[in-house]
């Protein structure tokens, strides 16, 4: 088992900058491809960011590339996005989720019910 806890939210301005962190304990992220999701009021949960096991490989929504960096440091189980430049229409709560490294290779990285672990999220509020 993975357990996964989101930190780094918070309210912020339209222009501002947040990290997200996802601190993972049961195992080790080393073998895990790790997705960054959101999910706004009265919306359906959306793919943000995906980055394999490695780090090699990172994918991002059209929506916030450019403007969003996932990145991951082993050593410390944790998972980071970065996310700079926000918009209203950033505000959601933000979910870390991992899932068998073969979600980065395939391309099935957008895929929600293919990840095996989620965290509980955190709330991102951008005021305009």
């Amino acid at each position: 088992q993975v357990q996964l806890v989101e930190s780094g939210g918070g309210l912020v301005q339209a222009g501002g900058s947040l990290r997200l962190s996802c601190a993972a304990s049961g195992r080790t992220l080393n073998s895990y491809a790790m997705g960054w999701f959101r999910q706004a009021p009265g919306k359906e949960r959306e793919f943000v960011a995906c980055i394999s096991s490695s780090g090699g490989r990172t994918y991002y929504a059209d929506s916030v590339k450019g403007r969003f960096t996932i990145s991951r440091d082993n050593a410390k189980n944790t998972v980071y996005l970065q996310i700079d430049s926000l918009k209203p229409e950033d505000t959601a709560v933000y979910f870390c989720a991992a899932g068998p490294n073969l979600l980065a290779v395939s391309g099935s990285y957008y895929e929600g019910p293919r990840y095996s672990y989620w965290g509980q999220g955190t709330q991102v509020t951008v005021s305009s």
